[in-house]
Order: C-alpha cells, then sequence, then structure tokens
C-alpha cells in the first residue's frame, strides 16, 4: 500500500468510491430515518454533489489537500483535509476506504498521514467529524481510538 497526494487522473476514482462509501449511508439510512421529503431536500442529489464536490477538494494554494491510498488492485482509500494556518487549525472533511480494503488499518494509515501534514503547515488541532447513525459506528469507532474527542451534537429535522 502507497499513499501519496492526489494528482488529477484520480477524480474518477476518488469519486466513484466516494459515491460507493456513501451509498449505504443515504440510499438505507440517512433515507430511512428522516423519509422520503427530508431526503429529497437535503440529500437527494447526493451523487451528483458529490460529483461536483470532489473536484474542489484538492487546492493546495487554498490550503486544500487529498491523498490517495494505492493499493495492486487500484485506489484503496483516500483522505481529504485543509489547515486555516492563522487559526493552526486542521480539518478532515472526507475519509473514504475501499470494501475490499477496510478492517486492514487503511483509515488509520490515511487519517495519521494527513494529521502529519497538517502538523508540516503548522496546525496543532484537527477537527475530524462523523454521524450519530450506526452506518458511521466503524468510523466513530477509528476517531475515538486516534485519540480523538467526541463533542456530543444534535441534529433534527422536520418536514414541514
Amino acid at each position: 500500500m502507497r499513499i501519496r497526494a492526489f494528482t488529477p487522473q484520480d477524480l474518477t476514482a476518488v469519486t466513484d468510491l466516494t459515491i460507493e462509501t456513501f451509498r449505504p449511508f443515504y440510499e438505507d439510512s440517512f433515507r430511512t430515518l428522516v423519509g422520503e421529503a427530508v431526503f429529497a431536500n437535503q440529500h437527494g442529489d447526493w451523487r451528483d454533489d458529490y460529483r461536483r464536490e470532489i473536484p474542489q477538494l484538492h487546492a493546495p494554494e487554498r490550503h486544500l489537500y487529498v491523498a490517495v491510498a494505492e493499493a495492486d488492485d487500484g485506489l484503496a482509500g483516500y483522505v481529504a483535509w485543509s489547515v486555516d494556518p492563522g487559526r493552526r487549525n486542521g480539518r478532515v472533511s472526507h475519509l473514504a476506504v475501499s470494501a475490499r480494503h477496510r478492517r486492514g488499518h487503511l483509515g488509520t494509515a490515511l487519517c495519521e498521514n494527513a494529521f502529519a501534514h497538517m502538523r508540516s503547515l503548522g496546525a496543532v488541532v484537527v477537527e475530524i467529524g462523523t454521524g450519530g447513525d450506526p452506518f458511521h459506528a466503524p468510523a466513530r469507532g477509528l476517531y475515538e481510538r486516534l485519540g480523538c474527542t467526541a463533542l456530543p451534537t444534535a441534529v433534527y429535522y422536520r418536514q414541514l
């Protein structure tokens, strides 16, 4: 496994991995929890939202970075993060690992890689978030193993 900086040639694979990774959340978890009206309003176009969002994740001139993990069989995962040099903060915005590479500590390696880059850019604190639903339980476990502290929060939706 090799972790390296994102290149434009990675865009399709990163976008496809994002959609593959988060499809169960949007289609099976979120939709079921909030119902069709809220789902349609909040994330009804989630695939195209990612197709628009992913190309914007890597822009070092704006302190936005992506690292990808390559395996013999292709893209195994990626992490996207940003750094606010003035506040000395880093933030992980995206983490995705392909199903065939989960449970092998790749998420840990990607996060640690991002954390090291953040430190090298002057960050002293990192923010990383995830959902409180069952789909996101593995991410919560990973972040806790990385020494992150959870901030309890609640988000409520209601159809009007």
